[in-house]
């Protein structure tokens, strides 16, 4: 009794890894090895390369608006169509110089999710869930280990960012000591320079994290979709079905296929027997066949049975022990009989053709 319960538990242990029937199943309900500090960390690095890049142009293109505004927009009449031109103009000039920048973002986002799940369009995970809104079953996630996990990892993140960042700044310290004595395009220039450097650093920071974390969530992932080995017998029953209502649903294909191959014994010429062993119903028409057909055969129970209908319809049996064992065992229902036993079968369609004093044809 002890030790069955022990099996019983032991099956119950999740020890195997993930079927893919089961990996599908919680794909469809959004359940993935997914980091959010991924694409996070991506959109980052991607956003200030594109401003080392585009920076320039960014610039120029705040300044532009800047001109604009005081040589040209301060000299209109103010009226309320003045006032929506000029809404209007700006925008346009900052959807203009901010548009690649936020072009790029947005494809690296995109770029960063299907690198992790690959594309997945599900819409039934963005219906209501009034059961998310129960107070305590919020109060149940905020003090649940995966929440203190990921403020650990919160705050780990803050120091070491925190950190880096005070180094790249900590560099420049003279730097800003002299920054009175420059221009203001100066000034400008290494706020901005400065300010690449630091998000860059930020950015390569949060990659390592990143992967880091990306490491942790698959881990995660796995150990939670194991499964034991009674749910993977359980699935392949389901899969492959009970094998009871399977042994069943053979049984009725054979009965079915017997009962079939039962009702073309009367069409048969003549049946060859062993005499109780084997029955084998042969089939020729000279006309459509090239060669005679087994058409019905049967051993034990299934033979008599055949001798039976054929008794029944008065097709003639005729007894052969090494015909029968021989067509038994080298032709299957509906082929025709192989070359070597053509004469042996044709001079027992001549012999019944002569007993029943009809001629179909002769076999030599």
């Amino acid at each position: 009794m002890l030790l069955r319960l022990d099996i019983q538990l032991f099956s119950g242990e999740k020890t195997e890894k993930a079927t893919p029937t089961k990996r599908r199943e919680v794909r469809k309900k959004g359940q993935l090895a997914k980091s959010m500090e991924v694409p996070a960390a991506l959109t980052l690095l991607f956003t200030f390369a594109c401003l080392l890049v585009w920076g320039k142009n960014f610039i120029e293109g705040c300044l532009n608006i800047y001109r604009h505004s005081f040589r040209e927009y301060m000299l209109w009449d103010l009226s309320i169509s003045n006032t929506k031109q000029l809404f209007s103009q700006i925008l346009l000039d900052g959807v203009k110089i901010t548009a690649p920048i936020l072009l790029v973002a947005l494809v690296i986002g995109v770029v960063a999710n299907v690198m992790q799940v690959g594309f997945m369009f599900n819409f039934t995970l963005i219906k209501v869930d009034f059961a998310k809104l129960n107070p305590l079953q919020g109060l149940k996630r905020l003090f649940s280990l995966r929440s203190l996990v990921e403020l650990a990892k919160s705050i780990l993140k803050i120091t070491i960012i925190a950190v880096v960042l005070f180094l790249v700044i900590w560099k420049q310290k003279n730097e800003f000591l002299l920054l009175g004595q420059k221009s203001i395009w100066d000034v400008a220039s290494f706020v901005g320079t400065l300010t690449i450097r630091i998000g860059l650093a930020a950015a390569a920071c949060l990659i390592v994290l990143a992967a880091a974390d990306f490491i942790y969530q698959k881990f995660s992932f796995e150990k939670k979709i194991m499964m034991s080995k009674q749910e993977i017998k359980d699935e392949y029953k389901k899969m492959e079905g009970d094998p009871v209502i399977k042994g069943k649903r053979r049984q009725i294909q054979r009965q079915m296929a017997m009962n079939q191959m039962i009702r073309e014994v009367p069409k048969a010429d003549v049946v060859i027997t062993n005499p109780t062993h084997f029955a084998v119903a042969i089939r020729y028409d000279i006309k459509t066949m090239d060669a005679p057909q087994v058409i019905a055969k049967g051993q034990d129970f299934l033979a008599l049975k055949i001798k039976e209908v054929a008794k029944e319809h008065k097709v003639m049996i005729v007894e052969n022990k090494p015909l029968a064992r021989a067509l038994f065992a080298q032709v299957e229902i509906g082929e025709i009989i192989p070359e070597e036993l053509f004469h042996a079968v044709g001079e027992i369609l001549a012999y019944v053709y002569y007993q029943e004093g009809r001629y179909k044809g002769m076999m030599t």
